[in-house]
């Protein structure tokens, strides 16, 4: 029978589909094809009656058309490796609760960091499940660049026997959305490998579509070795928050409301900066953290760009929209404050409101051959200058919130040790104000906390742990610390929890900012830290206050033989801030220095740097 629209529950696009793929299919295929769409029935993941039925139901065609999965044979092994490529420990966790979920259906899993697996040991896996995000402009995370390196290498070797699926973490504002994780996938295919399930790209917002990746990496799984998911245990659920216990019951989607208890400006009389110190309550939330962690805030837009926004579009602000997929309503205004992002504008979002525009300037920005005039134009403006540059519009304002997309938290370094001040966490957050586009714009989050939030309010916090930014496990070990501006509130947490523990280990801190006057951020505490013996080193620079602009690279590489006796010594090293320009310069002066001071070849030192990075004595929190 030929699929139609009107004899069949399916869109047209979904009908073209499936009449080409159905007629190929061998009797051993539609067989299988039957159980995994009953299987994922079963567990409600075509359930949902949402725009992205249509994207899953291909998903599943993708899968079947690409890892021809019920040629596999009986008796597949049970055996399954994951490695997870993570810079701030989304991927870690994900990967965590993913081996859990396998464990308790029998799996025999092997859990690693990419930059803790052998890759020679590839041609022994059978079953490879990868978590990667994507750090930078399309770079792989730290700890999964010598993984990256060595797949895209000659050495890499033939991988006939592999079944694989991969799961991108990226962000949609990016030009290279989830580029790791995407050439992770093209790269394991190159070399023989076959799909156990299509790789799913998950925008900031990643928590339903990681769910929905780890059960059709299940129902494969058990697919190959001919058990169904009701054999296995049941039906497992989409949703990564049932598949991870926390101690607490408050995390990134059962955020707390923290209170504020100071609201401070760092900066002095006649800076041109303003650097917020932030002190929340976390009191009867059982939220804990170690130094190196994160918290994660949940912002409000502007009030003055929302009404704005709904002046210019003519619609009522106590109308009442969707800000779930549960069906739960609130007011407009409400949504657009408190629940969806307007002040980032990305080619996704683009090519679904020129379905809603009739504006032949909006339709040739998307046309091809035009993909540097469209970036162009996202570079710095908001939901407000593309409603008001391209109308007029079609549709209601319940079209428009459709395609709009979660407003994401913010994450920023923590500040404090939860050992020297208890049921607190403090934060250091610079005010981000800007002119673009003939408009003042601002920084949602920082500039929420530096001008709409006092002592009594609340925000709505979460830690995000970050497993790949910690001090030494040996509390003697010497630390070298990094950190410009805002870059320092991380090394403020490390040297008090130092502090509390009594370490005995040699610390040294390099920190610069733009006047010594104004913006020497924390400077009592570094003081008082000198004075006790807590902080033996401070190396500062302060760019503006003299002819020679001078950075804390400049500063590295004045001290660059004591700096060497310390890595001699086997100091741990850690850069927090901008990765674009600081980070990147600080690496270079590290590796000027080890050439300089210890005799290397440029590429000796440079895979130096690489094998401390390996031994964790080398770590970076950059954004």
């Amino acid at each position: 029978m030929v699929l139609q629209v009107t004899n069949s529950p399916f869109n047209l696009e979904q009908a073209d589909l499936l009449n080409r793929l159905l007629p190929s299919l061998t009797e051993a295929q539609q067989i299988w094809l039957c159980g995994y769409l009953s299987a994922m029935s079963s567990t409600n993941v075509l359930a949902e009656n949402r725009p992205a039925d249509l994207q899953t139901t291909s998903a599943i065609v993708a899968g079947v058309e690409e890892s021809n999965t019920a040629n596999s044979q009986s008796g597949g092994s049970r055996e399954v490796t994951i490695l997870f490529g993570s810079q701030t420990g989304n991927c870690q966790r994900l990967a965590g609760s993913l081996s859990r979920k396998l464990e308790e259906h029998g799996f025999q899993v092997t859990l690693a960091a990419m930059n803790k697996f052998k890759p020679n040991n590839l041609k022994k896996v059978e079953n490879l499940l990868i978590l990667a995000s994507t750090h930078g402009e399309g770079e792989p995370p730290d700890n999964a660049r010598s993984f990256y390196e060595f797949l895209n290498s000659k050495r890499a070797p033939q991988l006939d026997q592999l079944w694989f699926s991969v799961l991108s973490l990226g962000d949609t504002s990016y030009e290279f959305f989830c580029q790791t994780g995407k050439d992770f996938d093209r790269r394991l295919e190159e070399l023989g490998g076959q799909r156990l399930s299509p790789r799913v790209d998950c925008d900031l917002d990643y928590d339903e579509p990681a769910g929905e990746w780890i059960e059709a990496v299940l129902n494969s799984l058990n697919a190959r070795i001919h058990v169904s998911v009701s054999a296995a245990g049941g039906s497992t659920g989409a949703s990564i928050s049932q598949t991870t216990l926390e101690q607490s019951a408050y995390s990134r989607t059962n955020p707390f409301q923290a209170e504020v208890l100071a609201n401070i400006n760092l900066n002095g009389r006649g800076s041109d900066r303003e650097t917020r110190h932030l002190e929340l309550s976390l009191e009867g939330s059982n939220l804990q953290f170690e130094p190196g962690d994160c918290l994660g805030i949940y912002p409000e837009n502007s009030p003055e760009l929302v009404d704005s926004l709904i002046e210019a579009m003519g619609w009522k602000s106590d109308e009442l929209v969707p800000v779930n997929k549960q069906g739960e309503e609130r007011s407009l205004r409400d949504a657009l404050l408190r629940h969806y992002e307007i002040t980032v504008l990305t080619k996704p979002l683009i090519v679904q409101a020129a379905q809603l525009s009739s504006n032949e300037g909006l339709q040739a920005l998307l046309t091809t051959g035009r993909e540097q005039e469209l970036k162009s134009y996202l570079n710095g403006r908001d939901l407000l200058d593309l409603v008001t540059e391209f109308a007029p519009w079609r549709g209601s304002a319940r079209d428009f919130i459709a395609i709009l997309r979660k407003l994401p938290a913010r994450l920023y370094s923590i500040a404090s040790s939860f050992k020297a001040n208890p049921d607190e966490v403090h934060l250091t957050i610079r005010a981000v104000r800007y002119e673009a586009h003939g408009r003042e714009r601002s920084g949602v989050c920082s500039v929420h906390c530096s001008e709409r939030v006092e002592p009594g309010d609340s925000l709505s916090i979460y830690i995000q742990h970050n497993p790949n930014f910690k001090l030494p496990a040996n509390p003697d070990t010497p630390i070298i610390m990094i950190g410009p501006g805002t870059g320092v509130a991380p090394f403020r947490a490390f040297l008090e929890e130092r502090e509390e523990l009594g370490a005995e280990g040699k610390t040294w801190l390099f920190y610069g900012d733009r006047h010594f006057v104004t913006d020497f951020l924390y400077q009592t505490d570094w003081q008082r830290m000198l004075k006790d013996g807590v902080l033996n080193r401070l190396d500062v620079a302060f760019s503006r206050d003299t002819e020679e602009k001078v950075y804390v690279q400049h500063r590295m590489l004045e001290r660059g033989r004591e700096l060497y006796e310390w890595l001699q010594e086997g100091a741990h090293v850690y850069i927090c801030g901008d990765e674009k320009h600081m980070a990147h310069d600080v690496q270079s002066a590290l590796v000027t220095i080890l050439e300089n001071e210890g005799g290397l070849s440029h590429d000796d030192a440079v895979a130096y740097l690489a094998e401390m990075g390996e031994q964790q004595r080398f770590q970076r929190d950059v954004y």
